[in-house]
């Protein structure tokens, strides 16, 4: 697959803004303004929106509408296996695969943050492997889907970094299209999980 720079700049600058806003990535907004610049509009606009919301709102804000968006709301949940695995023992073994092919691509998966977290994966598909990390978000296009409508549903603007990341993939199939129904209507496993803390990059390798 050849290498798609929009994709990839799409896929970093999404994994900055959908990670817990802390200084850190209020020091990168100017940098993560200019490369949503670079991209065509309908990735373009999307990020820019979630770029000027943290711009605009103080840092305890931010943090504390981050938590109650992706923290306290099962639907908003941006661990990709919690949306397709029913009970803990597959959920091990699904992340379990996430590490395997992040070592397979020669990197170590991140020590503070599960490995099918959103922002990992995005991060792993723009500076790892973009044929590897693309084909995971693929695979749980249907999660990605619900994720976006459930964040819609809130009103929140980081549905427009969850829809920018979704308009990188192929138009969802219609077996994509029947697993995310079938999600919906049962809902995610009835766990509790959450973001604690910002991106953090992957190990080097192996």
């Amino acid at each position: 697959m050849p290498f798609d720079r929009t994709r990839a700049l799409t896929h970093r600058i999404a994994a900055f803004l959908l990670a817990y806003p802390d200084g850190e990535l209020l020091e990168r907004l100017p940098l993560l303004r200019a490369g949503c610049a670079e991209l065509p509009t309908a990735q373009r606009d999307p990020l820019l929106e979630l770029v000027h919301h943290l711009e605009v709102t103080p840092l305890l804000a931010a943090q504390q509408h981050y938590v109650e968006t992706f923290d306290l709301r099962r639907r908003c949940c941006q661990y990709l296996s919690y949306w397709t695995t029913g009970d803990t023992r597959n959920r091990g073994r699904a992340i379990v695969d996430f590490k395997r092919i992040y070592r397979a691509a020669g990197v170590l998966p991140p020590e503070d943050e599960l490995p099918d977290h959103l922002t990992v994966v995005l991060e792993f598909a723009a500076t790892t492997d973009q044929e590897r990390g693309t084909a995971l978000l693929v695979d749980h296009h249907a999660g990605l889907t619900l994720l976006a409508e459930a964040l819609r549903d809130q009103g929140t603007v980081y549905a427009r970094g969850v829809e920018a990341v979704l308009t990188t993939l192929p138009a969802p199939t219609p077996e994509v299209l029947r697993s995310a129904k079938r999600i919906a209507a049962t809902g995610p496993p009835q766990e509790a999980v959450g973001m604690t803390g910002p991106l953090h990059p992957f190990g080097g390798p192996r």
